[in-house]
């Protein structure tokens, strides 16, 4: 907590050098309230400078919360003080600055989660949908149907398993191969279309850290084409093979045979956003949507060393 007087009329702030630190300036006697300003982030600023300018007429207690940039970092300050001339001396105003970055974090994980949870459970029923109509087509009986779409779902559950693992099981997948087979199970035809997912990567160990962002990429991509794309098709076909360039891995996701593509889709979705956030983030890397008119062809590219940590 930092203190700090704000002189109204020639808006100058004098501060303690508790909050020269927590701004990142240098002591002074004072510092101009345009100076402060100058390192608000710019899509708080004007927010910030009318809330500032309200205070003069508005009595009673303000909290202002924003961002201030230092270098290459965001912090987040709360400025408390009395609004109109409530506490106010010799022209100065009294309040001060906290610290709140650790709690926005905190909030912005939790709407992170909140909004991943809902993006999930949305998911999770277009795929048993998806899946009941993959089954449907190749069962011949009713009994048939329950059993294989029985197995679906079993499967399903073992690869949300490796998505969303319990506490103490995560990483269990050892190799590349096993964890694409794993998470794909589910959509794979076991009558008169199987074999239709095919596999072909290099025998590769995945670390325990990123089994599971990996695992969630993978799903999202499998979710996205048995809604929209090869899987949800009779005759669709997904491929995934490999190559290495230096000291990535190529991860290469093409679908053929599915509904026609007649244009490259809004890519600005929860689901799209997570995959990329993951893939920079996790695996310094980046991904590439390939629209083709036979289907879409995804490219992720992943540091071989990020991957196996």
């Amino acid at each position: 907590m930092a203190l700090w007087s704000w002189n109204v009329d020639d808006n100058k702030f004098t501060m303690d050098e508790l909050a020269f630190d927590l701004w990142g300036l240098p002591w002074s006697q004072t510092v101009e309230f345009e100076e402060l300003s100058a390192h608000i982030h710019p899509a708080d600023r004007d927010r910030v400078r009318a809330a500032f300018i309200a205070t003069s007429s508005v009595a009673g207690p303000f909290e202002i919360d924003f961002r201030i940039i230092l270098g290459d970092d965001i912090r987040w300050i709360s400025a408390r003080g009395l609004g109109a001339d409530q506490g106010i001396v010799d022209r100065l105003k009294y309040g001060i600055f906290l610290d709140v970055t650790g709690r926005k974090q905190a909030e912005e994980g939790h709407e992170l989660l909140a909004g991943e949870m809902s993006h999930r459970v949305k998911n999770l029923l277009s795929i048993a949908t998806g899946l009941t109509e993959l089954t449907s087509r190749s069962a011949a009986s009713i009994s048939d149907m329950t059993r294989e779409l029985t197995q679906r779902l079993t499967a399903l559950g073992r690869a949300h398993d490796l998505v969303r693992p319990l506490p103490g099981e995560q990483g269990r997948a050892a190799l590349l191969g096993d964890l694409l087979s794993v998470l794909l199970a589910p959509y794979e035809d076991t009558a008169a279309f199987s074999g239709r997912i095919r596999v072909a990567v290099p025998r590769m160990g995945v670390g325990e850290r990123t089994a599971t962002t990996l695992a969630m990429v993978i799903h999202e991509l499998a979710t996205n084409s048995v809604k929209h794309g090869a899987l949800s098709s009779e005759t669709g076909v997904l491929g995934i093979s490999s190559e290495t360039d230096e000291d990535d891995l190529i991860l290469t996701w093409a679908e053929t045979g599915g509904p026609p593509i007649t244009g490259q889709p809004d890519m600005q979705g929860f689901g799209s956003k997570l995959i990329a956030r993951s893939i920079s983030g996790q695996f310094a890397g980046r991904i590439v949507y390939d629209w083709q008119p036979t289907g879409l062809v995804v490219a992720l590219r992943m540091r071989r060393a990020a991957l196996a940590s």
